[in-house]
């Protein structure tokens, strides 16, 4: 299975599962989380969520692969919600979401702690918001969440430079809550959601409502706002040159493309 659903004590842990792909998001991955969270928002004895991965990431961000077949082919068939299903469910989801980032975290799986009422990661754990190395613009309302979370200036280092962000800087930002050695990640996590678990989750839900109610109107603009420029340069010629690289095993090269391509 590609998405992993464990409940215990009121807390349902999804766990992101192919491993062999680093846990990327492809459109069958990004409709069962999106059911998963749709599900545990509906279901009465789940007071949190807690999202991680399996293997040595966290999730790798949008499969690239697949993302080329759906640039370049017009009759690729695509699930039912996709990235833009799964940030709309982020969106609404009204009870406590965690994060384990237990490995490397790209794209997605960098901006999905945007979304994380609290975020735990491995000190050997790895962000990078590789938007501008794919020739695209930014996703999942990044560009509105992140300089909240951590300030404009770490905000536009982050989705500017492509660079990786360790997990000691993710903290030091405010990205993530704490910072556990890779064996601990899981049970410490764990003990903050159980933590949470056994208040009434009507007293949950009301808290976070109050919260980010006031963000919701600003986080639709900025995901509209993200999906225009992303639609407009996907399949662009950056982005095609960013993809080819990557199916080549190679550094894109965008210095010969005209300005502003």
């Amino acid at each position: 299975m590609d998405l992993e659903i464990h409940d215990e004590a009121r807390v349902r842990t999804l766990t992101l599962n192919r491993p062999e792909a680093l846990n990327a998001f492809n459109e069958r991955l990004y409709d069962a989380t999106t059911e998963a969270l749709l599900a545990a928002a509906e279901d009465p004895q789940v007071a949190v969520v807690v999202l991680t991965g399996s293997g040595r990431a966290f999730s790798a961000g949008t499969d690239l692969l697949e993302l080329g077949q759906m640039s370049s082919d017009p009759s690729f068939e695509r699930g039912q919600h996709g990235f833009i299903g799964l940030v709309d469910a982020l969106v609404e989801f009204p009870k406590p979401l965690i994060c384990a980032v237990n490995g490397i975290g790209l794209g997605i799986g960098a901006t999905i702690l945007g979304f994380a009422d609290l975020a735990f990661m491995s000190g050997e754990a790895r962000l990078k918001c590789p938007f501008t190395s794919l020739g695209v613009a930014p996703e999942a309302a990044s560009s509105y969440l992140l300089p909240r979370l951590v300030g404009r200036q770490n905000a536009a280092w982050m989705l500017l430079s492509s660079e990786w962000i360790g997990a000691e800087q993710a903290r030091e930002m405010g990205l993530v809550y704490r910072v556990c050695a890779p064996e601990d990640l899981l049970r410490v996590t764990r003990e903050h959601a159980e933590t949470l678990a056994r208040q009434p989750i009507s007293s949950l839900v009301a808290v976070k409502q109050t919260m980010t109610a006031p963000l919701r109107e600003q986080i639709r603009a900025a995901r509209d706002r993200e999906n225009a420029e992303f639609g407009r340069l996907l399949g662009g010629p950056a982005n095609l040159e960013a993809l080819t690289a990557f199916a080549e095993g190679r550094r894109p090269d965008f210095t010969a493309l005209p300005a502003g391509l």
